[in-house]
């Protein structure tokens, strides 16, 4: 029996229960309601519950999941998604910049190998918790983190207790990597390359969708960005896609999409900002949106290497409205990285904030972790990708973004610590359209020339 991930609404609706208490709606009424039925709550860690439930229950998910959206926001003044509200909001926002100089290639290949980088260490222990993260690295001499995981010494008991992640295991461990392995954390930067290549900077949310239909298999989707692509089979159009049913709306797969639009509009953050806010809406509103910005105009600022990390997470922090709670999530990070020597009390602290209330692959802690990990280690490359994905919840996107920034601002390729680089034998793999098989530096060549387009 096939029970796909993250679309069953008997699922959905434990998820925008736990939306609504984040986002401000009063939903006690249909939460009692649920549970007098029988319903359950959200699967923990997996994308969908074992067992589906009685037709009368799915029926009774759906029709809740639309009373869900009815509800009014206490917190929609300070959190919208429209850009123009958003950027009355920022008294900071950035203005026009003056042209800067064009990004070499190999600034760029820096980039895409940093966020592999980070991708491919934070692959097996994904789904884990945090004390198993910290147990299997320590059972190896790999503590704090310094270089890709091992089972190799891994006690019997300990793997039995605390598996890897079972998909990347393969693929992803010291003894096992042979090149990059295909990730959705590489996949979206390599459709927005083609999102560019065919409709340059004006693209619009729509444009997106027809890409993701065109180029996008289904199955390589996963939260938003699933509930998203049905929404569009379904014949809904953007930004309906991000709302219809749809309780992931603010985790972090928009931010995972967010690196070429900062890559190609280097020394611009507001601009980076926009074009993140055009490709977010498709699938997700508000704090999600804002993660994919900050983001965005956080790599834009590093990509000139003319500003250290501290300055460019002051410049996303300009693209978000300042009482949103990922700002206030963000700057919470901030203060901790900077006041704090030892990381894993950071971690710990973020955790008891945000593990109780927010889902691992919410877009508001992981951001935040994602800040503190690049702060605490002052933008060096190794220190923050070991700190991202130390510090758990979505290990491969936090080490992916947090390698992308900090590559950027080693500058170059071969700035990279030969342990990280040599094992991805400069070769990807994806099934997005023709890119199997290519090699970073021909990425860093394309994505140059994106970026030198007027």
């Amino acid at each position: 029996m096939l029970r796909l991930t993250w679309v069953q609404p008997e699922d959905l609706l434990g998820h925008e229960l736990r939306q609504a208490a984040l986002d401000g709606r009063e939903a006690s009424v249909i939460a009692a309601r649920w549970k007098a039925a029988g319903g359950e709550e959200a699967p923990l860690r997996a994308g969908a519950s074992p067992e589906p439930p009685s037709r009368y229950l799915r029926q009774l998910a759906k029709d809740l999941l639309d009373e869900l959206a009815d509800l009014p926001s206490r917190l929609e003044d300070h959190e919208p998604t429209d850009l123009a509200k958003i950027r009355r909001l920022c008294p900071d926002w950035p203005s026009g910049t003056d042209a800067v100089p064009l990004v070499p290639c190999s600034r760029y290949e820096a980039a895409w190998l940093g966020r592999a980088i980070g991708c491919l260490l934070g692959k097996p222990v994904e789904k884990l918790p945090l004390e198993a993260i910290r147990d299997l690295a320590r059972s190896t001499g790999n503590w704090p983190l310094n270089t890709y995981f091992t089972a190799r010494g891994v006690p019997s008991d300990l793997l039995r207790a605390h598996p890897w992640n079972r998909r990347s295991a393969l693929t992803s461990l010291a003894e096992n990597i042979d090149g990059m392995p295909e990730d959705d954390d590489l996949n979206y930067p390599l459709l927005n390359l083609l999102l560019l290549q065919r409709h340059g900077r004006d693209f619009t949310p729509t444009d997106v969708a027809g890409l993701w239909l065109d180029e996008l298999p289904a199955g390589r989707t996963f939260t938003a960005e699933r509930i998203a692509y049905r929404n569009l089979l379904l014949g809904l159009n953007p930004p309906h896609t991000a709302r219809h049913r749809n309780p992931f709306r603010e985790w972090i797969g928009a931010l995972i999409r967010a690196d070429v639009h900062g890559w190609t509009n280097p020394g611009d953050p507001a601009a980076a900002a926009a074009q993140a806010h055009r490709d977010a809406t498709l699938t997700h509103t508000a704090n999600g949106v804002y993660a994919a910005m900050f983001t965005a105009a956080t790599i834009a600022t590093a990509s000139t290497g003319s500003h250290d990390i501290h300055s460019c997470l002051r410049t996303g922090l300009t693209v978000i409205p300042p009482a949103s709670r990922l700002s206030r999530a963000v700057h919470h990070a901030i203060r901790l990285a900077r006041h704090t020597d030892d990381f894993d009390e950071v971690v710990d602290e973020l955790h008891a904030t945000y593990a109780d209330t927010h889902h691992w692959v919410h877009a508001i802690p992981n951001t935040a972790l994602i800040a503190a990990a690049l702060t605490h280690a002052d933008g060096d490359f190794t220190g923050s990708i070991c700190r991202a994905v130390s510090g758990g919840w979505d290990t491969d996107s936090n080490g992916a973004t947090a390698g992308s920034i900090a590559g950027l601002l080693t500058g170059a390729p071969d700035r990279l610590p030969d342990r990280w680089t040599t094992p991805l034998k400069n070769r990807l793999a994806t099934s997005v359209a023709d890119f199997d098989g290519t090699g970073f530096d021909a990425l860093a060549h394309l994505t140059h020339l994106e970026a030198s387009r007027p």
